[in-house]
């Protein structure tokens, strides 16, 4: 009869065990100075080092309002997968494995910064996103073990220029200029990012809405495939994919990219002359 109560009791408990293992980093900036740090309610507990560098607590706490987020990861690459949720391809069928391309750490800004459009921008997309960050140097992988190199995930935004994909030889333009690539504001761990909502909002209305269990290529998938040929270090950003259709941003748009048990990135749109 004791195993049997002590057994409902942690059934019960299991909830808010689960609840307990989810924790929240931040980058920030006070004054001068830039640090990363785990939040704990108003507050944010400043580490030595990034989180995934076993950053530990120096003892200093800062109110969050009295900080300034930064974007969450500072990546030496920034890759995403395109074409990974069956309502972005419409009848197309899936590919055979993840189709990868690169954007570039100087496109990533952070939640509140402004998406700027260059003056030749005519037709440049919101594209909301789940994004991994890389706990661990990960080369060669097995999918059965790929989830250990993943620290957690934050919130993106993959902004792409229609034109510039179709007329050039390259994404690097329609993916990759600067601040195409909208992210955090905060990295969540102890959470079940095979099954998230994803809702992306423009001008406050919901334009995507999708679970990350529809991804066609899994996070552990991802994860393995690239690095059969890229070796990914700690801190490195893999944004996995948008569902449903997109649309055109103009200056003077908002776009918001919600991800559950995660939260929201916020960025304005603004037309460079």
């Amino acid at each position: 009869m004791k195993q049997v109560m002590l057994g409902l009791v942690l059934l019960a408990a299991a909830p808010a065990m689960l609840r307990a293992q989810k924790q929240e980093f931040v980058r920030y900036q006070v004054g001068k100075t830039v640090s990363y740090g785990r939040l704990d309610g108003d507050q944010i507990v400043q580490l030595r080092a990034a989180p995934w560098l076993g950053g530990t607590p120096t003892g200093v706490r800062v109110a969050r309002r009295t900080a300034t987020l930064l974007a969450p990861a500072t990546p030496s690459k920034v890759i995403a997968v395109g074409l990974n949720y069956q309502t972005h391809l419409g009848e197309r069928s899936a590919a055979a494995y993840p189709g990868l391309f690169a954007k570039l750490p100087t496109s990533i800004v952070a939640d509140g910064d402004s998406v700027v459009l260059p003056p030749d921008a005519k037709n440049v997309h919101y594209e909301g996103e789940m994004v991994i960050v890389m706990g661990k140097r990960a080369s060669n992988v097995s999918r059965e073990r790929a989830k250990e190199y993943v620290f957690g995930v934050t919130t993106g935004n993959d902004v792409s220029e229609r034109d510039w994909q179709k007329a050039d030889l390259q994404w690097f333009r329609a993916k990759a200029a600067d601040t195409f690539g909208p992210l955090g504001p905060v990295i969540v761990t102890g959470v079940n990012y095979d099954d998230l909502l994803l809702e992306t909002r423009l001008n406050g209305t919901v334009v995507q809405s999708q679970r990350t269990k529809d991804l066609i290529f899994s996070v552990a998938e991802i994860v393995s495939y690239i690095s059969r040929y890229v070796t990914l270090e700690p801190g490195d950003v893999i944004y996995s994919g948008t569902p449903g259709t997109t649309q055109q941003m103009k200056g003077g748009d908002v776009v918001e990219v919600v991800l559950e048990h995660v939260g929201t990135l916020r960025n304005p749109v603004v037309q460079r002359r």
